[in-house]
Order: structure tokens, then C-alpha cells, then sequence
């Protein structure tokens, strides 16, 4: 596939993870937080099954790969009812701005603490502008305790959390094609909250639903789940992991503005200035060069 045509798809890709935060707030008034992951999962899974045909992955894991598939099944649950939670009760713009520039500062501090690592004085201006980013879009600074502790903010946080859990459980397979884990992970978590949330009343309730929430729907599972993360999933194959990790930039921006668009919500000073420090903390963090794409087409020239 052609480099320039694959940049486009990691774009789209990108603004979709953004609208997933926007079609949650709007699917909240339809279905609870479990019945949303079950349909979530549930339809991601069975769209998965042609593509790793069509990829020709083989569907065979071993059981130290099904121990962590398990594990990485439950912290999803859990991260997505946290999820769902955060944006039912708040603003789903500053939600996915907040998240999403949450969770690569969580995971290197997390990573650090566990490998016992020394941070560096770069890397510790870093965690400093990230915390002030964070603490700037929480709106700290005009000290409204019920404000920076509503639930909301809290659904929010630990969701930040669980996510680093999550990519730390996935990186322990090391043996597995990611698409084949993922595919294994929406089984599980499928299967899990069918058995133990759901019951026959969600018929009933999928009769009565209109075109609105099949269009989101849609778009939350094939379009933000399947598609863009089978894309970023390629992505990193052909273009690499650090290249790839820079369009995640473009998530909470996308989260914001879409927000915007759809839902009204209002885009304040705070969480633009604190989405600008954190995702700047991030660029250091993870070593990245905004200019790497235009020094390989210099060097063509």
C-alpha cells in the first residue's frame, strides 16, 4: 500500500478513536454502561473474523497467552464501564482530552516504577508539564473541590489507569499477532458480560431503538474499533511503532472538536492550554521527531 495513502487511513483512524468519546454521550441514552460494551465487543468481534482471514493469522494461542488474554479481558471491561460512566455523567470532549494525553504519561511513569528505572532530568520536565497540563484542564487552579473530585473526573482518572494495565498485560504476548489477541480479548469480554449483565430485556429494547443509535453504534464499533485499530495495528508493522504513535496526537484534539460540533459542549481556555502541555510532555516522552516525515522526503529529492 502506498506510504502517503496508509498516512490518510492512521488520520481517519485517529478522528475516529476521537468520535468514539462522542458516540458514547449520545449511546448513554439509549443503553447502560454494559449493554454498550457487550454490543461494543460483541460487534467488533464478529466484524474481526474476515480480516484475520483475509490476513491469514492463525487463531492458535497457548495457555500462558489465554492467561493474559483473561486478565487483559476483565481490565478492559473494566476500563470501557469506566468509560462510559465518566462521559454519561460529563463532558465527553474534555473526557477524551483528558484520557487520551493521561494515558501515555501514566503508562511511562507506571513502566518506570516497575523496572525500577531512574527518570532523566528530560523526562522529568516532561512528567512535570504533563501533570501541569492535567492539573490545568481539571481546572485546579480555581480551587472547586466539588469540581476537581466530581465523578466524572474520577470515572476519568481511573479509566487513565487501566489502560496502562491493559497495554502492559498485552505486551507480555509476545508470540501472537495483536490482532489475533485483541480478536481473543472481545471474545472473552463478550462472553463475560453477557453471562453475568445482560438479560432478555435488551431485545425488547433493540426493537424500539431508531436510526440514531444504529449510526452511532456503527460508527463505535466498525469504524473506531475494527477499523482503526486494524489499521493502527498495521500501521506499526510498516511504518513502525514511534512513527505510528505520533497521529495519536490527533485523538484528543478530534475529541474536542467533535464534541463541539455534535454535542455543543464548550471548548474552555483550560483544556486547550492543558491538552498543549500534556501532548507536548508526551512528544519528549516518547522521543518522537515531528519532522521525521519531511526529512525522508527531503532526502528523496
Amino acid at each position: 500500500m502506498n506510504k502517503n495513502l496508509f498516512y490518510v487511513l492512521m488520520v481517519f483512524s485517529m478522528v475516529f478513536w476521537g468520535a468514539s468519546w462522542v458516540n458514547v454521550k449520545v449511546l448513554s441514552s439509549y443503553i447502560n454502561e454494559y449493554e454498550l460494551v457487550f454490543f461494543r465487543m460483541g460487534i467488533s468481534l464478529l466484524s474481526m473474523i474476515p480480516i484475520l482471514y483475509f490476513m491469514k493469522l492463525s487463531y492458535k494461542i497457548d495457555f500462558r497467552t489465554l492467561f493474559f488474554i483473561i486478565l487483559s479481558s476483565i481490565v478492559l471491561v473494566l476500563y470501557s464501564i469506566f468509560f462510559f460512566l465518566g462521559v454519561e455523567h460529563g463532558n465527553a470532549g474534555f473526557g477524551g482530552a483528558l484520557v487520551t494525553t493521561l494515558i501515555p504519561i501514566n503508562t511511562f511513569i507506571i513502566i518506570a516504577l516497575l523496572n525500577k528505572k531512574t527518570i532523566s532530568l528530560k523526562h522529568s520536565f516532561a512528567l512535570i508539564l504533563g501533570g501541569f497540563g492535567v492539573l490545568t484542564m481539571l481546572n485546579v487552579w480555581a480551587f472547586n473541590p466539588s469540581e476537581i473530585f466530581s465523578k466524572d473526573n474520577i470515572y476519568f482518572i481511573i479509566a487513565s489507569l487501566l489502560w496502562p494495565v491493559l497495554t502492559i498485560l498485552s505486551s507480555k504476548v509476545t508470540k501472537v499477532n495483536p490482532l489475533v489477541v485483541t480478536f481473543y480479548v472481545y471474545v472473552i469480554s463478550t462472553i463475560f458480560i453477557y453471562i453475568f449483565y445482560i438479560d432478555s430485556s435488551l431485545e425488547a429494547k433493540i426493537a424500539s431503538f431508531d436510526l440514531y443509535f444504529y449510526l452511532n453504534m456503527f460508527v463505535i464499533t466498525i469504524l473506531s474499533t475494527t477499523f482503526a485499530t486494524s489499521v493502527y495495528f498495521v500501521g506499526i508493522q510498516k511504518l513502525g511503532a514511534n512513527e505510528v504513535s505520533s497521529f495519536i496526537f490527533l485523538v484528543p484534539s478530534s475529541a474536542l472538536i467533535l464534541s463541539a460540533l455534535f454535542l455543543g459542549e464548550e471548548i474552555t481556555f483550560n483544556v486547550v492550554l492543558g491538552t498543549i502541555c500534556t501532548i507536548t510532555a508526551i512528544y519528549i516522552l516518547n522521543n518522537l521527531s515531528i519532522f521525521r516525515l519531511f526529512k525522508k522526503k527531503n532526502k528523496s529529492l
